[in-house]
């Protein structure tokens, strides 16, 4: 059964001071939520978020590259930069590892391969933020050094670049498919005049990742200059270039439009995608659907406040919130698999870049009111993985396991969305991939099983993992319960009491059992090994699915409260490892981590 999500929550933020209501600004009538959403929250700091042109959940995600590589350049795009090196067609939002920045392209005036980066001369171009509007659906620069207007927007699996070049001289665009990541293998293929394909597989932290292109452009290709070790060069001999230098004859200096689809599965894929999605569709048009498609996206939640800060904080907050997961499949059914396969299938949307450990504790859930239908994908999609790569993904990305994060995390979000009578998928194949993550014998699971907790010499983040675990199968317990699993509840709920073995009574705090012995020296306030991403302060009170239990551990509701006051009395330092992720800390408890 696929549902229809026709649900609008009311939340009001009161606003008020000491001598007086504010008036109520109100998002249901004449007020545009795309107005409320600011792209460029989150493209500063630690932040790793892009500004550039998406649509909920899609393929493409079309938005400048101001960064080659670093933690804080994760996404492709820091907001202290001053240096655009190009537009690529791919990005990950708030990860903490870099990826994608696929198939970049870049307006200019002259024919150079270097991209600047060395300091020499290069395609890069300066801009400024005075010059640079990011909106949901579209994004727009003035590039300094060359005095070019772009502005992008974006369908599901393409997109549209358009150019505004100063004079009809010189228009040049750059194609490099070196940018960011180790390519393995490539192709650039000139079709004819106005057409350029071709593919880019490479490697970073998807280590296999495959993506195929399709570009068609509103003005002919006067002349195309290939990159070979720093020579131009006429022909893309055995297609060996990576990088191409495009120069459009445009007389009458006309916008040049650059439309582009990309697919997963093959080149024919991409230009399906662009064909089926585009066509002949102006840019106006096509941002304009993008637009409309956003601003019902984001009134499946109404909220109204005196406060329009408040506002703009929390509709950009869901902007992101429907950034991922990323649709993985092309308009015919198409997709490539787990296993790097082609496969097919019209039942259901397929997706990838599932961050399981960020997502499960509150993303899901609010993907169970505001998007049921797809919630009943993404499930669909984790046992098509289950089937093509043996397990449930943890954290995939692009039809890569990375092997990144803790838990088995597809769990509690199947268990959740079947509780709440989101079914539209096998529940006994989804019972049977759930109990398929609990038993395997790795990342410490083996010692869980056998013991009932995860020795410090055995497995890193060992306490974090334990409880983890303790939690995930309390919810395959649930799963089994509501469909009559004697047995699988009784064995489930048992191991869902494990946390029990990595509680110090002494200390009150969970830690780490190193040879039978608690791990010391304790340190409450330390980040290390461990604790994923966290202390023992963060940790210790994760017992989600038994708080009757974990008060009786504690000693009563009256040490229970007293733990908490200390967690958010205690000083705000972290000792140990530097863990930026912990940000937002009142006291203990950090608000800026999952």
């Amino acid at each position: 059964m696929r549902f229809t999500c026709a649900f609008a929550a009311i939340i009001t933020l009161a606003s008020f001071n000491c001598s007086e209501e504010k008036s109520q600004l109100s998002t249901t009538k004449d007020n545009s939520l795309i107005s409320l959403v600011n792209p460029f929250i989150g493209t500063g700091g630690h932040g790793h978020t892009y500004p550039g042109a998406t649509m909920p959940f899609g393929m493409m995600q079309l938005s400048p590259d101001t960064r080659l590589d670093g933690w804080d350049g994760c996404s492709g795009y820091h907001y202290s930069d001053n240096y655009i090196y190009g537009f690529s067609h791919t990005h990950l939002s708030g990860t903490g590892v870099s990826d994608y920045g696929d198939v970049l392209l870049m307006p200019t005036n002259e024919v150079v391969f270097n991209n600047g980066s060395d300091g020499k001369k290069g395609y890069r171009a300066h801009f400024s933020h005075d010059n640079e509007v990011a909106e949901p659906g579209y994004y727009k620069v003035h590039l300094d050094s060359t005095e070019i207007d772009v502005e992008l927007t974006v369908s599901k699996r393409s997109g549209i670049h358009k150019y505004q070049y100063p004079t009809a001289e010189d228009q040049i665009m750059i194609l490099d498919l070196e940018h960011r990541d180790e390519v393995l293998d490539h192709k650039i293929v000139k079709v004819n005049d106005s057409t350029i394909k071709g593919y880019r597989h490479s490697k970073a932290w998807a280590t296999d990742q495959r993506l195929f292109f399709h570009m068609i452009f509103s003005h002919p290709i006067e002349s195309a200059l290939y990159d070979e070790e720093g020579v131009s060069i006429a022909k893309n001999y055995k297609y060996l270039s990576k990088k191409v230098a495009l120069k459009f004859k445009n007389p009458k200096n006309e916008p040049v439009y650059v439309k582009i689809g990309i697919s997963a599965v093959d080149e024919e894929g991409a230009k399906q995608n662009l064909e089926q999605e585009i066509g002949k569709r102006t840019f106006k048009e096509i941002k304009t659907k993008a637009q409309e498609t956003w601003e019902r996206q984001l009134g499946k939640i109404v909220v109204e406040s005196g406060d329009k800060d408040h506002l703009t904080n929390f509709y950009t907050a869901i902007y992101h919130t429907m950034l991922a997961p990323n649709l993985y499949q092309d308009v015919d059914g198409r997709y490539r698999g787990m296993d790097l396969e082609i496969h097919e299938t019209k039942d259901f949307d397929y997706y990838t870049v599932f961050s399981l450990w960020d997502t499960y504790r509150a993303t899901h859930p609010l993907y169970t009111i505001i998007e049921q239908e797809r919630t009943n994908d993404f499930i669909n999609t984790f046992l098509a993985k289950y089937d093509e790569g043996g397990i449930m993904p943890i954290w995939d990305l692009a039809g890569c396991y990375t092997g990144c994060m803790i838990g088995y995390h597809a769990v509690p979000v199947i268990a959740d969305a079947y509780l709440k009578g989101i079914t539209g998928y096998d529940a006994e194949k989804a019972f049977e991939a759930m109990k398929h993550s609990a038993i395997q014998d790795k990342l410490g699971l083996d010692s869980y099983k056998t013991i009932g907790f995860i020795p410090v010499e055995y497995e890193s983040e060992s306490v974090s993992k334990t409880l983890e675990y303790a939690y995930d199968d309390w919810t395959i317990a649930q799963m089994a319960k509501a469909l009559g699993k004697k047995d699988d509840y009784k064995t489930f709920s048992e191991r869902a009491q494990y946390y029990k073995n990595v509680f110090d009574p002494s200390s009150q705090f969970m830690r780490g059992r190193f040879r039978n012995t608690w791990f010391a020296p304790f340190d409450p306030y330390e980040v290390n090994f461990n604790y994923t991403e966290a202390n023992s302060w963060q940790y210790s009170f994760y017992v989600p699915q038994d708080i009757s239990g974990f008060i009786n551990l504690l000693g009563g509701k009256d040490k229970l409260e007293a733990n908490l006051d200390k967690l958010f009395t205690a000083k705000d330092q972290t000792a140990g490892r530097e863990q930026v992720d912990i940000t937002g800390l009142i006291g203990q408890y950090a608000h800026g981590n999952e």
